[in-house]
């Protein structure tokens, strides 16, 4: 626990004012708690054995009393713990998400998004009851104890001998349990990140499933992680269920023995009936949040648990490192010197030397995972070079900002990305949205028509995924993003896989004016796109094995001949 206050701390210390608040509040209860308990004594001595008449106003007027200021403290209390546990949460949760999306591209592809979703979601919220409800409360009950303790010695020292001799009874089955509780709070949380991460893939493939009449399948496999989820919780349960009784247990042979002890001294006349209901009614009051600060200790460490996974991600180091230098100029050479790139034993890039400049269109073929997308992932540093360096516009690129750098580079993937927004947003993505230029980039990429065609035009929200546009669609709106950007380096890969030849064909015009002031790259799997290419790059096992213009690789290399017939046979 004193780890995670250390880590809470600098959020905690800007809430002083509101901390001062919720003392006062504590201070409030503890002290009206106490005074429940001092109350009794001329209530009972003086009102009922002495019969003072002036006492049947003074003492219901000082219950009233004593529970106004306690209701007062409660609620004093409760505002500003929850003011201070909300918003520290909120802040955690953003710093987690902006942790995770500054993650390198290695980090994130190690992690499922199932996992970080349960993070910022399930593992945040158990840290919200901790923070919020939790800590306050052990600290209140923890103060009443000592409140409640001290008074009690201070009325009769031997008899709260006799009282609280029960206490380190306590102590090591709650260690043993706590502990027992922390493990199983973990599995559960584990297991509930295995949940959230079927639950997405589920809704992310919902078409392959459909169409492979896998549903029950499907269930078969979430329930099986489901029942294993409620396995893990009902173990954490009985376990956490076993604080309650055995505290209540061990609180009652600390009142027994209080009735025998005060009992005896009562009817020897060594303590008036009205010190003995005092103290045995703070003795009472005593084992009640003592039993609470037991039964809170071990609810916390499921939130503890929590902490700890929380941590864990905002501890993690990136392996990719930001430079200092901001990238101003458009990029006018990329300069591969030497580079290679391993994912773990798995060499991807090998002796990488390659030059491109502006004007230039490179087109980059070969078998899957021959390297072409690894050359990508260099450029916009989605990875680190292994060995060499990649120069861009003679800067060494791990010198360069990773945004500065990537506002220059604008990539159509394979996978083509449409957020829940209009499609003007979706267009303008990242950017202020400027309805001309739009207007432009859908012209360009030969999305004007249907976009114009839509029931709200430009301003149509996407559903998920875009799944109220056609695959040809959903490219040309991606197509479109990328001009939007006018960015001075354009990579498509298998940007038009989706279009028929007529559209593909107005397109690459567009883009053929659109890319004359730029550094173009292309990976592709038809020939159509990569014939007027100026130099045309060909992988195998991470390597360049050949490099030229479309003919002169048809005259001079062989594994292009055999590329090319497949390419051919697709377009």
């Amino acid at each position: 626990m004193k780890n995670a206050f250390s880590r809470y701390w600098p959020y905690i210390q800007d809430f002083k004012r509101r901390y001062f608040w919720v003392l006062i509040g504590i201070l409030l209860t503890v002290s009206a708690t106490s005074g429940t308990a001092y109350i009794m004594k001329p209530m009972i001595d003086t009102m009922f054995i002495e019969k003072d008449a002036s006492m049947l106003v003074w003492v219901p007027l000082g219950l009233i009393a004593i529970y106004i200021v306690k209701s007062a403290g409660r609620y004093i209390q409760s505002v500003n713990t929850y003011y201070i546990g909300l918003n520290i949460i909120t802040q955690l949760r953003a710093v987690l998400l902006r942790k995770i999306l500054f993650m390198d591209m290695r980090t994130i592809y190690s992690n499922s998004s199932g996992e970080m979703i349960s993070r910022i979601t399930n593992d945040i919220g158990r840290v919200q009851y901790f923070v919020s409800n939790m800590l306050p409360e052990f600290i209140r009950e923890t103060l009443t104890v000592i409140a409640l303790v001290g008074y009690v010695i201070y009325l009769n020292p031997l008899l709260a001998f006799y009282a609280f001799i029960v206490l380190p009874l306590l102590v090591l089955p709650l260690i043993h349990i706590t502990r027992r509780l922390k493990k199983l709070s973990l599995s559960s949380q584990e297991k509930n990140a295995d949940i959230v991460n079927r639950l997405t893939e589920v809704f992310n493939n919902t078409e392959i499933i459909k169409l492979n009449a896998t549903e029950n399948y499907e269930m078969n496999r979430f329930e099986e992680e489901n029942w294993h989820f409620f396995n893990i919780n009902m173990k954490a349960v009985y376990t956490n269920e076993l604080v309650s009784p055995l505290l209540e247990i061990i609180a009652s042979i600390g009142l027994a023995s209080v009735i025998y002890m005060g009992g005896k001294e009562v009817i020897s006349s060594q303590m008036t009936p009205g010190e003995f209901f005092s103290f045995f009614t703070a003795v009472g009051l005593a084992f009640q949040p003592a039993r609470g600060v037991g039964i809170i200790y071990a609810k916390m460490q499921d939130a503890l648990a929590a902490s700890e996974r929380v941590f864990a991600v905002l501890d993690l180091e990136n392996s990719v490192h930001d430079g200092k230098i901001t990238l101003k100029e458009p990029i006018h050479s990329i300069r591969f010197e030497n580079v290679s790139l391993n994912y773990g034993d798995k060499v991807a890039l090998r002796d990488i030397n390659l030059e491109i400049k502006e004007r230039q269109t490179i087109a980059l073929v070969g078998d899957s995972g021959g390297g072409k997308s690894s050359l990508i992932n260099v450029i916009v540093r989605f990875y680190d070079t292994s060995e060499g360096k990649i120069m861009i516009n003679n800067l060494p690129i791990k010198e360069l900002t990773q945004n500065s750098l990537r506002d220059h580079i604008a990539v159509v993937s394979q996978r083509v990305y449409i957020f829940q927004d209009t499609l003007a947003a979706n267009v303008a993505y990242g950017h202020e949205i400027d309805e001309s230029r739009v207007l432009d980039a859908l012209k360009s990429a030969d999305a004007l028509e249907f976009a114009q065609s839509l029931s709200e035009g430009i301003y149509t929200k996407m559903e998920e995924s875009g799944s109220n546009l056609s695959g040809g669609q959903r490219q040309r709106i991606a197509i479109a993003r990328a001009i939007y950007k006018k960015a001075s380096v354009l990579i498509l890969d298998e940007a038009t896989s989706a279009l028929d030849n007529e559209t593909e064909r107005r397109i690459q015009t567009a883009l053929k004016e659109y890319t004359k002031d730029k550094i173009t790259i292309i990976i592709a799997h038809r020939l159509s796109t990569i014939e007027h290419a100026d130099t045309i790059l060909v992988f195998k096992h991470g390597s360049i094995v050949a490099r030229g213009s479309h003919q002169e690789l048809l005259n001079n290399s062989t594994e292009y001949q055999r590329l090319s017939r497949t390419l051919g046979e697709e377009k």
